[in-house]
């Protein structure tokens, strides 16, 4: 009976772990479509997360291409198909590894630099302040950061594949 009841406290947990990411999410896009709007934040946001990605993303998508472009030519050459590593490495760069490259990138960078300053932001009671002002905190520090990541991903991720391709 208690193995069934650790597995049950673990099914709960990891079942409101998941509801509350869902709150989390829909908070936030209902809070990105509805005024008030902060645009100058927004922009803001763009260019941390956008602009200041840039040299990590490239960095990291023309590797991949050269890498993938590669090791292609040391399978293909077996089989005296050296003119097939073009197409294989712009559709492997425009499908799957630039995307997925960019995302990580921009994940792993502008996540932990979100999660630090408004970590920081609760810890020295600012969110609280916003609160007091009437500033609703979610849409003047969350809506901000999901709108500018929702633009500038897919634009990162055009840059990702052209990168990698030239580099493969």
């Amino acid at each position: 009976m208690n193995f069934l009841q650790t597995i049950g406290s673990f099914t709960f947990a990891f079942l409101e772990t998941i509801g509350r990411l869902v709150s989390f999410t829909g908070t936030a896009l209902l809070h990105s479509v509805r005024p008030p709007f902060y645009p100058r934040i927004v922009l803001k946001q763009m260019i941390e997360i956008g602009f200041f990605s840039l040299p990590v993303v490239g960095l990291t998508a023309i590797f991949a291409g050269m890498v993938l472009a590669l090791q292609s030519f040391t399978g293909f050459s077996r089989f005296s198909a050296e003119s097939a590593i073009p197409n294989v490495v712009v559709l492997s760069i425009t499908r799957e590894l630039g995307p997925v490259l960019a995302g990580l990138m921009v994940s792993g960078r502008i996540a932990a630099s979100i999660a630090a300053e408004i970590g920081t932001m609760r810890v020295t009671e600012q969110v609280d302040a916003l609160t007091t002002l009437s500033t609703n905190p979610f849409k003047y520090l969350v809506a901000p950061r999901f709108i500018a990541g929702i633009t500038m991903m897919p634009i990162l991720v055009f840059i990702a594949d052209i990168i990698g391709v030239l580099g493969g």
